[in-house]
């Protein structure tokens, strides 16, 4: 606007070649202001739309092309992984579920995987698949086990869960008493609190078969990463997992984005945003072979700084995230977040209280039991919960158990 309204009163006062000269000084290549467009342009209009068209949670990800071909190539893998999983469980050996626990002489860890049957989507075998990983992980521990599964089994209707009922032969399968099952039945609570009922459950029973030092429960349509067991362990080893109340180990992908009401991703965007600007301006005054300088300065470090958060953004947080693989020590822990509990780490005894706060509360629609355990955790003094980034999970489950299902489940 002020070079716009200068060369207004220069064409009032003067010939239109001062306009000219006037506008040449800024477009001219040497000019800083031309040497920046050009790189938003080519950045964020060219490089960037090129490279992420196809990365499912950028900005430039062209849903209205890729989506449904995505959709489609992904629920393919997991009936093929389901199939395979269920070849594998009918072909596996039986091994006799380990002796009940006494006193706390437990386990170290305990993994409960929540279950129920399917009315959509049984051919995928979600659980089978979820424990045919949690059996290629603990076969890679070593001579000691790293974990005790359980399998917490709520289905209440008239119809078993079959692949449930196949993993007898494998794992350890609690179930309530057909009395309890009746009068779940007759009760007939929402959904919302009947998914809390389950969960409050699993937590109880678990506890109290197999005492461990630490409890996970998992949802059946939660696969774990291939270094599910040996990040928990370093989790476990840190100062925080003493006095927090749960440990997230998943937070859906499309919701891990900068631009947040969460604090700390505001901070650490502004940080990513100072170290990429600090590294391009030194990267630029080293080189020489430039004709135009690059002199670091306070006006180019502010540009840089929102130029790299700008790039961040549009790429993708969880992209960057997946950075952090690279070892266990990398991993962050934040506060936690509010939405979804497909995989939490309970340290201690915590999975008690956590059954005891969700026991005195009602859930329904706008108040689920992940909503609950979180504004728990905000009021309650003493208790805190976190989070961990990337997640340990992968969520697999296009189609729920207890709510209804979109006729052509999609990735996002």
């Amino acid at each position: 606007m002020l070079g716009t309204s200068r060369c207004r009163l220069l064409s009032a006062a003067s010939p239109m070649p001062r306009c000219r000269a006037f506008l040449s000084q800024y477009l001219r290549w040497s000019s800083a202001v031309t040497r920046a467009v050009t790189l938003c342009v080519v950045t964020f209009c060219v490089v960037l739309p090129l490279s992420c068209h196809r990365m499912l949670y950028s900005s430039f990800f062209l849903r209205s092309v890729y989506l449904d071909s995505m959709s489609d190539q992904a629920l393919q893998e997991s009936l093929e992984r389901g199939r395979g999983a269920l070849l594998f469980w009918q072909g596996a050996s039986a091994a006799p579920p380990p002796s009940t626990a006494s006193g706390y002489g437990g386990p170290e860890l305990l993994v409960t995987v929540v279950t129920a049957r399917r009315s959509e989507g049984r051919d995928f075998h979600y659980l089978l698949q979820v424990t045919r990983q949690l059996s290629v992980l603990l076969g890679g521990c070593g001579a000691r086990p790293c974990a005790e599964v359980l399998v917490c089994d709520v289905e209440s209707g008239h119809l078993e869960n079959q692949d449930a009922k196949l993993l007898e032969a494998h794992f350890r399968v609690i179930r309530r008493s057909p009395a309890e099952q009746q009068r779940d039945r007759r009760e007939r609570a929402n959904t919302f609190e009947r998914e809390k009922r389950d969960y409050v459950f699993c937590l109880r029973k678990g506890w109290e078969l197999v005492q461990p030092r630490h409890v996970i429960v998992l949802e059946d349509d939660a696969l774990p990463k291939p270094d599910f067991f040996s990040v928990v362990k370093e989790l476990l080893s840190r100062r925080f997992a003493r006095h927090t109340l749960y440990v997230k180990l998943y937070h859906p992908e499309r919701l891990q984005r900068y631009w947040n009401p969460e604090p700390y991703r505001i901070l650490e965007w502004v940080g990513l945003g100072l170290v990429g600007a600090t590294a391009l301006l030194l990267a630029a005054a080293l080189w020489n072979h430039c004709s135009c300088s690059f002199s670091p300065s306070a006006g180019r470090l502010l540009f840089f700084t929102l130029y790299v958060m700008a790039a961040a953004e549009l790429l993708g947080r969880h992209y960057l995230l997946e950075a952090r693989r690279l070892s266990p020590q990398l991993y962050a822990v934040s506060p936690a977040t509010e939405c979804c509990t497909p995989a939490m780490l309970f340290p201690g005894n915590a999975s008690l209280r956590v059954a005891e706060y969700l026991d005195g509360s009602f859930c329904a629609k706008g108040n689920a039991k992940d909503m609950v355990l979180y504004r728990m955790a905000r009021t309650i003094a003493g208790e805190r919960a976190h989070s961990v980034e990337p997640n340990l999970i992968t969520h697999i489950g296009a189609f729920s158990s207890v709510r209804a299902n979109p006729a052509r489940p999609k990735l996002l």
